[in-house]
């Protein structure tokens, strides 16, 4: 378990490629302020959302995006594709076997 005023260390790798080491500290509440340039290449700002993954012996910080920020990733060059058209391709792909 964490002791008060534990400290986190972040690494961001710098344009020449080296590794650029960060810390800060944990308070008694289990809080901690990420450091500007790990926000900055969080693309994270007050009021956003991080998600903390852990692998192994090492934690990733993650910018949590909202659903929309997907909107427009996959470009379709075609028509418009109806729902039915949709429909009509699924069945047409499950009995392709």
């Amino acid at each position: 378990m964490p002791r008060s005023g534990m400290r986190f260390a972040w690494w961001k790798r710098k344009a020449d490629g080296k590794l650029a080491m960060f810390s800060s500290t944990i308070t008694p509440k289990g809080q901690t302020t990420l450091p500007k340039p790990v926000r900055e290449a969080l693309g994270v700002r007050a009021g956003d959302r991080v998600r903390y993954v852990i692998l192994d012996s090492e934690i990733r910080v993650l910018p949590v995006r909202p659903v929309g920020c997907l909107f427009g990733a996959l470009k379709h060059d075609g028509p418009p594709v109806t729902p039915e058209d949709m429909e009509h391709a699924i069945a047409e792909g499950t009995c392709e076997g």
